[in-house]
């Protein structure tokens, strides 16, 4: 039975426009990897990969007399960007892999999408399409597929050994696409466990990226409990506890609030996040402040005032998932009224009785009985207290 897949991305003119360029000279055209996995499971499709028995310099000259502007954004592994009035497509030759040393690879270039498709990572990624979506499959991915199962293709050490990184790609994998009814591919968690240093030798930036795509996932927690199982989280982040995740997903679900990989971060904890996984600073310094402050058993109307609502909202849904506690009714209206409150004392009220630290000590004392009555005491009634 012959598989096809219809999407607009597909058979938008652009798309087809760059396989035109290429199969009108004679070559092949195959739209392959997430854009073709996530057509066959009814998800969005953000980038578009193609690739082809064509070299990157007979796609260059094919893309400029066509018209198109060409890109040599991954020439060293073959990849092309052909622009089609903006729309970005990767243009990658078929490839093989000759050397590999766990990090990078040395490629050469291959003839079939056969040969291409057994350097690739997971069956459900060795999909093909051609330019009228009839779907090639040389590696029998569409039964994993069917079944939400992430399989290594052939052997799994081997797969492992020619990038750690796929260690973590699996669980994110799983996490995204995968049965969480079946579990986890058995044969690819001893390889996983076997393998495990090898997430030592990888650069901070790419374990951090690989960490924020897992934990974006609309329920991460079961791939997340596996991976500390298999010894994985303790090389990724000492320390890290995924106990209270699964309860995090509970409560982000019940209220309807989408996943954010800084918050369940903040759930894990662990040591040394800046250093191990190179977050942005903007990421750092919202994730320092909810791990210091989760836990917290201040009232969401104090939470909203000193933290603003998102990060006021974060902590009261943090400390409920570390302490499996309901959370407080009527959240967002509380969150809300804290963050609209205004203190109504400011410096001029208590000068020239009080000046520099004093001053200071004064100002947090009032503001922390204002908080503390709700936000009820008037100005004239804090600069009456002795």
């Amino acid at each position: 039975m012959t598989t096809r897949i219809k999407s607009d991305w597909l058979s938008g003119a652009e798309a087809q426009a760059v396989c035109a360029m290429l199969t009108s000279a004679g070559y092949e055209a195959w739209f392959v990897g997430g854009c073709v996995r996530n057509a066959l499971l009814g998800a969005p499709v953000s980038d578009i990969d193609i690739t082809t028995d064509a070299t990157p310099e007979t796609v260059t000259e094919l893309a400029n007399s066509a018209g198109f502007h060409p890109v040599p954004t991954g020439i060293e592994h073959g990849t092309v960007t052909v622009v089609v009035k903006g729309h970005p497509f990767e243009v990658t030759t078929f490839r093989r892999d000759v050397e590999t040393d766990g990090r990078r690879a040395v490629v050469a270039y291959a003839t079939s999408i056969e040969e291409d498709a057994h350097r690739r990572d997971f069956t459900m990624n060795a999909l093909y399409a051609a330019p009228d979506g009839t779907v090639a499959d040389p590696i029998g991915g569409l039964p994993d597929l069917d079944a939400r199962r992430v399989r290594f293709i052939d052997d799994a050490h081997a797969r492992i050994r020619e990038d750690y990184l796929r260690i973590l790609r699996f669980f994110r994998f799983h996490a995204w696409y995968g049965d969480p009814e079946r579990g986890l591919d058995a044969e690819a968690l001893a390889a996983v466990a076997a393998n495990v240093a090898g997430i030592d030798t990888l650069s901070r930036e790419r374990v951090g990226a690989e960490m924020k795509k897992l934990l974006a996932a609309p329920d991460p927690a079961p791939a997340v409990a596996a991976m500390a199982q298999a010894g994985v989280m303790a090389r990724v982040l000492p320390g890290a506890d995924p106990a209270a995740l699964p309860v995090l997903v509970h409560l982000e679900q019940g209220i309807g609030l989408a996943p954010d990989a800084i918050r369940r971060l903040a759930c894990l904890g662990g040591e040394d996040h800046m250093e191990r996984l190179r977050l942005s600073k903007t990421d750092a310094r919202r994730l320092n402040r909810l791990l210091d402050e989760r836990g917290s058993l201040a009232e969401p109307e104090e939470l909203g005032y000193r933290l603003g609502v998102k990060d006021a909202r974060d902590v009261v849904l943090l400390t409920a998932a570390l302490l499996e506690t309901p959370l407080p009714e009527d959240l967002e209206k509380k969150l809300e009224q804290g963050a609209a409150a205004t203190f109504p004392v400011s410096p001029r009220d208590l000068m020239p009785d009080y000046q520099g630290e004093k001053l200071g000590k004064r100002l947090r004392e009032l503001e922390d009985m204002w908080v503390a009555s709700g936000f009820g005491l008037s100005r004239d009634e804090l600069l009456a207290e002795g």
